[in-house]
């Protein structure tokens, strides 16, 4: 399945995005997203590990090249440049987006493949309560 190489290069290629957001975010609320924006990062790298995991578990070697997952990723990279809390918290809340979006359609092409359905269905949960947070947070 094609979409669960580009959901897990987004995963490799969006851990590094938030990674940039917590160095360089900036203001007044620097201290409580630069701490948000670590838990984000630390669940993309869960999320990716399990996923290889998954692909190792249904015989599919995971790319292991960063060249390849740059190939494959449709999350965009960023500059290392400072960055407002908000703007951080919109970027990070567009990658989650992107991210759920994803794992709907390989939740919904998976079939009777139940673990990868329970897999995405836990990811996509847990991308709805980040969403929510997100959006809270930018009212």
């Amino acid at each position: 399945m094609k979409k669960i190489d580009v959901y897990l290069a987004n995963l490799l290629v969006g851990n590094v995005k938030l990674h940039n957001l917590h160095w360089n975010v900036e203001g007044f609320t620097f201290k409580a997203v630069h701490e948000y924006l670590e838990s984000l990062y630390d669940d993309f790298n869960e999320k990716f590990d399990e996923v290889a995991e998954y692909q190792k578990q249904v015989g599919v070697f995971p790319k292991a090249k960063v060249a390849d997952y740059l190939e494959l990723a449709t999350v965009e990279e960023i500059e290392s440049q400072g960055v407002t809390s908000k703007a951080a918290v919109e970027t990070a809340l567009e990658l989650i987006k992107l991210q759920k979006e994803l794992a709907l359609e390989i939740r919904e092409e998976a079939g009777e493949k139940f673990d990868l359905a329970n897999m995405m269905e836990d990811h996509i949960a847990g991308y709805t309560k980040q969403i929510w947070f997100m959006e809270s947070m930018l009212k």
